[in-house]
């Protein structure tokens, strides 16, 4: 018993250490977020990489990025459906940063017979508009999506991990503008219209690469949690009859 139970205490320690690290990271995360983001009402926020002055301007989303929705080809028809192009619901976003594989996939035909648009990878920012306004991911490959997505396509005056930074904002903007009586839903059009606040490309490139390895931190920790939280399981089953 003695030994099971400090097995078992030493495995918790080390759970209890990965939550805290993990927990630590996202609250810095979020402080960082808005200390290198300027507040409302501000054009300069407090904290910045060296060499950087100018004030941060206003722009349209529409001025930077191209809002695509998707389509879903007829359920009915099979030929439509198990080919391999990527085709992504909003349930499947989670809280990942990046996507690279959908659950379903269509047929070149489905493609063709519906009104999803194809999305290029890398440059491609997924948002959900409706039934959970303003989820975000970046796409890894070229896909496409059912209607449930207004996808920011980021042009070449923008970063598109800059952009992704800018999610929080973007979502609280998005619900304000969002309209329905059934479920709340944001349109292409209004989408276009929402106002952020951006610097130079050059310092953009440099906060969103900031972010994406303060991200791939995180998600590292996150790993590392589940994969003690699933082998205490496991170990809980073996070593109890």
């Amino acid at each position: 018993q003695t030994q099971i139970g400090a097995f078992f205490r030493s495995l918790d320690s080390l759970i209890t250490l990965h939550q805290r690290k993990l927990d630590h990271l996202k609250e810095m995360k979020k402080g960082l977020l808005q200390k290198m983001f300027p507040k409302n009402g501000e054009s300069i926020p407090e904290l910045r990489f060296p060499g950087f002055a100018d004030p941060w301007e206003q722009r349209k989303l529409g001025e930077i990025a191209e809002i695509v929705g998707g389509g879903t080809p007829n359920t009915s028809v099979e030929e439509y459906w198990d080919g391999d192009i990527d085709w992504y619901t909003p349930a499947e976003l989670g809280d990942r940063r990046y996507v690279d594989s959908s659950l379903r996939k269509i047929t070149q035909a489905g493609y063709d017979n519906s009104s999803a648009r194809m999305l290029p990878a890398n440059r491609t920012i997924l948002f959900t508009s409706r039934a959970g306004i303003g989820n975000t991911a970046i796409l890894c490959s070229s896909a496409c999506t059912n209607q449930g997505f207004q996808s920011l396509v980021v042009g070449d005056s923008a970063d598109v991990d800059f952009i992704y930074s800018l999610s929080d904002d973007i979502k609280r903007k998005a619900e304000i503008k969002a309209s329905g009586s059934t479920f709340l839903e944001i349109s292409g059009k209004r989408l276009t219209e929402i106002e952020v606040l951006a610097p130079a490309l050059v310092e953009q490139v440099q906060i969103g690469s900031f972010f994406r390895q303060l991200d791939s931190l995180i998600a590292l920790h996150q790993r590392k949690l589940d994969h003690l939280k699933q082998m205490k399981k496991g170990l809980l089953q073996q070593m109890f009859v």
